[in-house]
């Protein structure tokens, strides 16, 4: 399975990547949305992990087009974020989220968070 993941802080970004990576996950990370979409819309994923606040693109933009796009609109997404109240939980599920996890997390949260999705969401 392949995980397109977007945040602008480097060491966030990079943590994700071999927290995933070491689970058996293959990773495609990039620094802003607009460098995710158009990652994903030149190599595809099946499924992303997004930040909320990023320059270029932010999360919701990207989940937006994600959700627009008819190859991608049923791809499981999480934001990860650090837009902890309820409303802005709320607010990610309305504009499409599937999941919603703050930073900071657990490792092993995270993984587990990505499973459940997996396997609500079989790859195509």
């Amino acid at each position: 399975m392949k995980i397109l993941i977007a945040d602008d802080d480097d060491l966030l970004r990079e943590l994700v990547e071999i927290v995933l990576t070491d689970a058996g996950y293959e990773v495609s990370a990039h620094a802003n949305g607009l460098l995710a979409w158009e990652s994903l819309q030149e190599e595809g994923a099946d499924m992303a992990v997004l930040d909320i606040n990023m320059p270029e693109m932010d999360g919701l933009e990207l989940l937006d087009r994600i959700r627009a796009d008819k190859r991608f609109k049923e791809m499981p997404v999480m934001l990860l974020t650090a837009n902890r109240t309820a409303s802005d939980q709320a607010h990610g599920y309305d504009r499409g989220a599937d999941d919603y996890l703050t930073k900071p997390f657990e490792n092993d949260v995270l993984v587990a968070h990505v499973k459940v999705l997996e396997q609500a969401f079989p790859a195509q």
